[in-house]
């Protein structure tokens, strides 16, 4: 086929360049932020910082300072609003629709021309290469690639840019070799309203030859069993049954494994893990014998770590690709051709391998609840536990909170459990309240609850008095520095707490 063949005939040269940067990772990520400081050195950025004057990493480090998302909130309103040459050369145009800041329901992620061709396309390029490389009897272009996207369309903000999920955004500027090779087609990808996709997606693709699918697992399981559903078949061999590889990305991958390989009961089906988000794709996992991603160098990214136990204070230790260890968590800061400079990404992660420098995903710097995609950050879950608390009378002594994962016949949802010091008037009433509250306060979280077809109304559960005294007694960490982990994304311990909950 031909875009088989096209992928083919650029795919050795590729690959030498990638075997490059896992040699020589530290001059290819200094070469790539010297590329990045010249391209910006004449932005209201690039002015401030004297990006024109800096020759090493070292002067660059001194000279910028680590920022977050609200630091460059200002910044990135401007060029919501059509001003030019800010963080990055020209206007910025699209911005990804995202969750996770602090003060804000959403976050907006400026995408320029360079991070949309040079890194999230490349990054989709170069995971078909490794899929190629390592098996090249693949039947993956034959068919069709099925591919799930959120459920907001892109939206114009006062005419002067747009913003909506990254994968709206990608399917509105993808590549024309993209559309000869996936499904549905972009009008139907683009709808809002979930329910109606699913079922346009379904009718679409059930004739269709889908050999693979990628995207968010959370939203593949909800498609996937509602195939299912209306066929009445066992797998989706049964409808599709030349399917061979699943894309994956988002959220973790472990709790969906079972099911999806329950659903898709074939020793050719493939699963390749990529890390990827609205501020730049990362890493791929390159080989399929383990679940370890390559950190990907010359995305036009320029990569900064600092260790986990140095975040908060005033003098981190920030060190360079060529300085990391293995086995130790690391916070990202991120330097991008999409205009963010030293941006602490909120990501973490440890190092598996050096030479290539492989990592896996490790969490967030904040406590949060990231099983579907709904990026649920501490700051979201003080603030809607608050109002719930206003508008039903109650007063809370502790809490916390892990997801219920998805099951064959259950829909995935939260289950909290609080210490009330003052009960509610109605359970019913405040859970409902603590909903509302976080779809107001969580783009994400709102998506994924939207007529509870990925994420079911939460679970509140009171628990007895004295119950998380007695945990952390239990495990030695009475005293001022031990706290009750607020948000979890595994269910640890709030299975441990339940099981001790009974017994009280």
């Amino acid at each position: 086929m031909f875009v088989n063949c096209l992928i083919k005939r650029f795919g050795s040269k590729r690959l030498k360049k990638i075997e490059v940067f896992k040699r020589y990772p530290f001059e290819v990520q200094k070469e790539t932020l010297m590329k990045l400081l010249k391209s910006a050195q004449n932005t209201e950025w690039g002015r401030k910082y004297k990006f024109g004057s800096i020759e090493t990493v070292e002067q660059y480090q001194k000279r910028v300072p680590i920022h977050t998302y609200e630091d460059f909130k200002p910044f990135i309103e401007k060029l919501m609003k059509g001003e030019k040459d800010i963080i990055w050369p020209g206007r910025v145009k699209g911005f990804a629709k995202s969750s996770g800041t602090t003060s804000d329901k959403s976050k907006f992620i400026p995408l320029t021309n360079e991070s949309l061709n040079n890194n999230h396309f490349r990054g989709g390029r170069d995971v078909l290469q490794f899929f190629i490389k390592n098996h090249p009897d693949n039947r993956i272009f034959s068919g069709k690639g099925l591919t799930i996207g959120g459920s907001h369309q892109v939206n114009n903000y006062k005419n002067r840019s747009y913003s909506g999920d990254l994968s709206a955004i990608m399917l509105e500027n993808q590549p024309f070799w993209v559309r000869l090779v996936r499904t549905p087609p972009k009008k139907i990808a683009l709808m809002s309203d979930w329910e109606e996709k699913i079922e346009k997606v379904y009718q679409t693709t059930i004739n269709q030859n889908i050999t693979n699918f990628s995207g968010v697992p959370s939203w593949n399981m909800v498609f996937m069993k509602y195939v299912l559903e209306k066929t009445g078949k066992s797998n989706l061999l049964e409808v599709w049954p030349n399917l061979e590889l699943f894309i994956h990305g988002g959220v973790s991958f472990k709790p969906y494994e079972d099911q999806f390989k329950k659903l898709i009961p074939s020793e050719k089906m493939k699963y390749i893990e990529t890390y990827n988000a609205s501020e730049g794709f990362f890493a791929i996992q390159d080989e399929l014998d383990t679940d370890d991603m390559l950190l990907m160098m010359d995305y036009g990214i320029f990569y900064e770590f600092i260790p986990m136990d140095e975040i908060g204070s005033e003098t981190p230790t920030v060190l360079t690709i060529g300085e990391v260890q293995k086995n130790v968590n690391y916070a990202i800061v991120i330097s991008s051709n999409s205009g963010l400079w030293r941006y602490l990404l909120g990501d973490t992660v440890y190092f598996t391998s050096l030479y290539p420098h492989k990592i896996q995903v490790s969490g967030r710097t904040k406590h949060f609840i990231n099983a579907f995609g709904e990026e649920l950050i501490i700051e979201n879950a003080e603030n809607a536990l608050r109002n719930a608390c206003e508008k039903t009378g109650a007063q809370i002594a502790e809490y916390t909170a892990a997801p219920v994962y998805m099951s064959k016949t259950e829909k995935g949802k939260h289950q909290w459990l609080i210490e009330f010091e003052i009960l509610p008037g109605s359970m019913e009433d405040f859970t409902k309240e603590l909903d509302n509250a976080l779809k107001s306060l969580n783009s994400d979280y709102e998506a994924k609850r939207y007529k509870d077809i990925t994420l079911a109304p939460p679970i509140v559960q009171s628990v007895k008095p004295g119950l998380f005294y007695n945990w952390l007694k239990k495990k030695g960490k009475l005293g001022g520095q031990n706290k009750v982990p607020r948000l979890s994304n595994s269910r640890v311990y709030v299975d441990e707490l339940l099981e001790m909950n009974d017994k009280l």
